[in-house]
């Protein structure tokens, strides 16, 4: 028996509404109904009636539900892409037809890697708000992937994340540039060095974030430009802050993007370090769909992104 079981026959007449789509999309992306039902805001019965009504409509299963996981079809894999292609023609319809495409009002779902919202968010919005004062904005933090795939999706329509991406389909505008930033616990013999070669962090006991922020990433590259690997460390850290906290209260140094630097500092007790010219650092920019019909007015959000972001680094 195949993984795809017949549900009924399909309807030649049947046409899927966009909310079963969405449904669709969002259950495939997340494969879990609880978070996709949060993502889409419908409560989970509203997203499996949807996703059931679509599946009886084409005759055909597209999810396999169980008690512990979410698997797609051969069927399902096979028509997400133009389950997608759907929404985002549809979007695109309604952004024309609201006259949305020569001037940017209601909903603005933007993305932000966890290392640059909580520094660049607070004054951000207020300039949004003053910006644009017809939109209406939404946050989303999350890694680089996983903003990634929601851009695919339409989950967000614009991610500021660290360039390049590499990712087929998608626009990037560069935005602003900033230098990283050594932090080291109070005392250490570094404080206050204004002069570092990069190939002193052979010496030193790097502290990383966890497996897919792009921090982590950009740190190794770093380190392996001068032969530096970190020792695998027992120690694990989900956010900025707490490894910060880590080095305040001993167990090594880290790398912190200067845009962070009063924030995390501010509470403990550390020393700064900086590296000599050129100083390691990391390319900030804006990614949304190269499919847009907005592409104009995302380039003026990115403008006042950067400005911020710039400000924020300086």
């Amino acid at each position: 028996m195949t993984s795809t079981r017949l549900i009924a026959m399909a309807d030649r007449s049947y046409q899927p509404t966009l909310s079963q789509l969405r449904a669709f999309v969002a259950v495939a992306q997340h494969r879990h109904f609880g978070t996709a039902a949060a993502r889409l805001e419908v409560s989970q019965p509203t997203l499996s009636q949807a996703l059931a009504s679509l599946e009886h409509g084409l005759g055909i299963q597209l999810i396999e539900r169980s008690t512990r996981k979410v698997l797609m079809t051969n069927a399902g894999t096979h028509l997400l892409d133009r389950a997608r292609a759907t929404l985002e023609a549809a979007d695109a319809f309604v952004s024309e037809a609201s006259g949305l495409g020569s001037r940017l009002s209601g909903p603005l779902r933007l993305g932000l890697i966890p290392t640059v919202a909580p520094y660049v968010l607070p004054a951000l919005l207020p300039s949004l708000r003053e910006t644009f004062p017809d939109i209406v904005p939404h946050v989303v933090e999350d890694q680089t992937a996983r903003l990634m795939a929601s851009l695919r999706s339409g989950a967000i329509e614009l991610a500021v994340v660290a360039l390049p991406t590499d990712e087929p389909g998608l626009v990037e505008i560069p935005l602003y540039t900033e230098d990283f930033v050594l932090v080291v616990p109070a005392g250490h013999e570094l404080d206050g060095r204004a002069d570092l070669p990069v190939s002193i962090l052979k010496d030193l006991p790097i502290l990383l974030l966890d497996d897919g922020h792009c921090l982590r990433d950009q740190t190794l590259d770093l380190c392996r430009s001068a032969d530096a690997i970190p020792a695998a460390s027992d120690t694990r850290a989900t956010s900025l802050a707490t490894v910060v906290q880590c080095v305040a209260g001993g167990l090594g140094v880290t790398l912190v993007p200067r845009s962070a630097v009063e924030v995390e500092t501010s509470k403990g007790a550390f020393g700064i370090a900086e590296f000599a010219d050129p100083k390691p650092g990391r390319a900030m920019g804006l990614v949304h769909r190269g499919s847009s019909t907005r592409a104009d007015n995302y380039a003026a959000v990115g403008a006042l992104i950067g400005t911020v972001g710039a400000s924020v680094a300086g």
